[in-house]
């Protein structure tokens, strides 16, 4: 075994293992963070496929960005765990028999007869001229630019619901909310209001301290 292929199945457990404990916790802000991790030995796979934009993206895009908005949104939903974990076992056997059958599906696509560095060679090796950035742009920009699109549209759809779900209104008892729009169109005399009064004179304060005492 050399070294690359130890570094890969090295990642490839680590994805494997953070794939598996994302699904299986209950908490959903660990199960985001496990996601992370996922993505981050992802791209280091990627990396050793000599695919280096897509693990950096990957990370930068995915980690960095995606992710950021999950766990926003996340906690902005006020997810009852409480309530989550008393149906985990009432459908965890159909989820041990889902899993099973993807298992199954997997092994039958990806297996050792019909996946395997006898069917399919090792990445060519390149050199340090070679633009992986480059090769991945032409036929995206090219061949593939509607899908590109359409995905750019699907993400823009998701960041709109996601923006809509954390815009949830609670009841003025609990919470205090600023009107922009009002606070944009205000004007000084809405805010600040002159007042006349006759002036103090000394001798009229001691009168109003004696009827005090």
């Amino acid at each position: 075994m050399t070294f690359l292929q130890f570094i890969f199945y090295v990642l490839a457990g680590i994805a494997a293992i953070s794939g598996l404990m994302m699904i299986s916790v209950k908490n959903p802000v660990k199960a985001a963070l496990w996601l992370v991790l996922a993505f981050i030995s992802t791209a280091g796979v990627w990396l050793t496929a000599q695919a280096e934009f897509l693990g950096l993206v990957l990370i930068l895009v995915y980690v960095g960005a995606v992710m950021v908005l999950f766990l926003f949104v996340v906690m902005m939903l006020d997810i009852n765990v409480a309530q989550i974990k008393e149906g985990f076992t009432r459908y965890l056997p159909l989820g041990v028999l889902v899993s099973i059958a993807i298992f199954a599906l997997m092994y039958l696509v990806l297996g050792p007869d019909r996946f395997g560095l006898s069917h399919y060679p090792s990445p060519q090796e390149f050199g340090a001229n070679y633009s992986n950035t480059k090769a991945i742009a032409v036929p995206l920009y090219t061949t593939h630019a509607y899908a590109f699109i359409l995905a750019a549209v699907l993400l823009l759809v998701g960041i709109i619901a996601a923006i809509t779900l954390t815009l949830r209104r609670r009841p003025t008892t609990e919470v205090l909310y600023q009107d922009i729009d009002k606070q944009v169109k205000v004007r000084a005399e809405d805010r600040f209001r002159m007042v006349k009064m006759d002036a103090v004179v000394e001798a009229d304060v001691k009168k109003e301290e004696g009827k005090d005492e």
